[in-house]
């Protein structure tokens, strides 16, 4: 933390010099966890706990324990608002382009709270397969192009179609449809987002019914409803995707604001 700001990067639970961040201005080869801290509080610490330690897995072979990862997500927290964002990634010190083993290291850093967009968001429809879905890795640049490409053709955003022409995810958000009665989950590869997860695990206590389906754009005009989630929020309402109108379904977009807020804040 400076004096200009209330907000902090920190690496391995220090202060970030020039030199812990120099590395990492082209480096994309770690993964992340983006954060929602309310009253110094995080819902779902358990999601963002296994992403982190199964991604790591993966990647370096390796993970941090638990504990010390809350540990230092408390040393960000200690002295920062008690409402922030959080974002906690972790890379390995032997760098990119390299079979080099290393203890991996972990960045976090802080901002702003943020709830998202208000919505409701046009969804450019466009093909693309992100490399390893399931893990949040940095280095995308692909998302970002089309991102920009969407907006440009007079859309908000992007949602992906894969292989087989069905919806998995949009460029920073989870895919949700509502068929009146279930809220329907994309059947594809992608993300399984941490607010998914705590959506799902609480409409199943709330005795919502939830399927994983194949959503593809012949689907669109018979469904009630389609929202995007991310860690910003459990629900923006998308009215359309490429040309197909959706309806607006407040009452879909109610039931997942209130399954999220059951979620009970939990302190690192």
């Amino acid at each position: 933390m400076n004096q200009d700001s209330p907000y902090i990067v920190q690496v391995n639970g220090r202060p970030a010099t020039a030199a812990d961040l120099a590395p990492l201005a082209f480096a994309g080869h770690a993964h992340f966890t983006a954060v929602q801290v309310r009253e110094g509080r995080v819902r779902g610490l358990d999601l963002h706990l296994e992403r982190l330690r199964s991604a790591s897995a993966e990647l370096f072979g390796r993970a941090l324990p638990d504990d010390l990862v809350r540990s230092r997500l408390r040393t960000a927290l200690r002295d920062g608002p008690a409402d922030l964002s959080l974002t906690a990634t972790v890379y390995s010190p032997a760098g990119e382009f390299t079979a080099a083993d290393a203890e991996p290291a972990l960045l976090v850093r802080t901002g702003p709270a943020s709830s998202g967009p208000a919505g409701p968001l046009a969804l450019a429809a466009v093909r693309h397969d992100r490399f390893q879905p399931h893990i949040k890795h940095v280095g995308e640049p692909a998302k970002t192009r089309l991102l920009r490409g969407a907006v440009a053709d007079g859309f908000d955003d992007a949602a992906f179609l894969d292989a087989e022409g069905r919806f998995s995810e949009a460029t920073i958000w989870n895919l949700a449809f509502w068929d009146g009665a279930s809220v329907l989950w994309p059947r594809a590869g992608l993300l399984t987002g941490t607010t998914l997860g705590i959506v799902q695990r609480q409409l199943d206590r709330l005795g919502v019914g939830q399927r994983t389906v194949a959503v593809t754009p012949g689907d669109l005009p018979g469904l009630a409803g389609a929202v995007v989630m991310n860690s910003w929020t459990p629900g923006v309402a998308v009215h359309r995707i490429g040309a197909v109108e959706l309806p607006a379904a407040p009452a879909f977009l109610e039931l997942l604001h209130r399954a999220y807020e059951a979620e009970p804040l939990t302190a690192p």
